[in-house]
């Protein structure tokens, strides 16, 4: 990626992290900022295999979808990277789903690697880092980090604790040998028993299986079914996940002969189910 490319994603992450909510170094609570932000924004649990995210564009709403099943660190940067696609991307008939492929780094995508680099600036910028590694971390320059200070900057930043390691070598606070050595440190103590050492917050290595779901989301699932995006397999899915039955809302319904579009279909919520 460019230099002046990366340069326009970190202004407009700082632009966003402005209007988000910030502790003394991190983001307090991504999911509510979300809302704030009047993103549409629907939490599930479809599964640890599922895909983990989209983002799409409904008139003027974009709404923005996360895997609860995953641990909530990764649930987060995940809602981080959809809003880089937010952000970033969002022409009027844009869309974009994202797996670990996406998420993780691994795909060659531009406006995925975009994405990523949006989610690492907005949750992890390099100023909080180094404040952070000054004012809490003693001898944080010259004598390095433990994976007990890395556990402690995950639960600040609310991020993993692989996301932490990723951003400090990128930022170059630490370098490929020691970036290796607190990866091995940390298979041996195990994240869990890190966080619980400094008193960090333990849920960011759980799955959160939250059920978050605007009321616009039924909208969006009728107006879908109507212009034949999905089947009524689908759309059937969908309103149970509001405890709701075709009958309910058949004053509503085209009667349409529905082919499926698996595309769409997967941005309604049929993910893997």
């Amino acid at each position: 990626m460019h230099e002046s490319k990366k340069r326009e994603i970190r202004i407009n992450a700082d632009t966003l992290r402005s209007k988000c909510t910030v502790g003394k170094y991190g983001l307090t609570d991504l999911f509510k900022d979300c809302e704030k932000l009047q993103y549409k924004l629907l939490r599930y649990p479809l599964g640890e295999n599922a895909n983990l995210g989209f983002t799409v564009r409904k008139d003027n709403d974009i709404v923005i979808f996360t895997n609860s099943s995953v641990r909530l660190s990764r649930e987060i940067f995940t809602l981080a990277h959809e809003l880089g696609h937010a952000v970033l991307h969002m022409g009027y008939n844009s869309s974009f789903i994202d797996n670990v492929a996406t998420i993780s780094g691994k795909s060659d995508d531009e406006k995925e690697q975009e994405a990523n680099y949006f989610a690492a600036c907005l949750l992890m910028p390099y100023s909080d880092v180094d404040r952070f590694l000054d004012y809490e971390v003693n001898g944080a320059r010259d004598k390095g980090l433990s994976a007990m200070d890395v556990a402690r900057i995950m639960s600040e930043f609310n991020v993993s604790f692989d996301m932490a390691l990723n951003r400090l070598a990128n930022l170059c606070f630490i370098n490929q040998n020691q970036k290796l050595n607190l990866s091995t440190e940390r298979t041996e103590k195990k994240v869990g028993n890190l966080l619980q050492s400094v008193g960090g917050n333990a849920r960011l290595n759980i799955p959160g299986n939250e059920i978050k779901i605007p009321h616009e989301y039924i909208d969006y699932v009728i107006y879908n079914y109507n212009h034949n995006a999905i089947p009524r397999e689908t759309l059937e899915i969908a309103l149970e996940y509001c405890h709701l039955t075709v009958e309910d809302i058949n004053d509503k319904l085209i009667d349409n002969n529905v082919e499926e579009n698996d595309d769409l279909d997967e941005l309604i919520g049929g993910l893997d189910i």
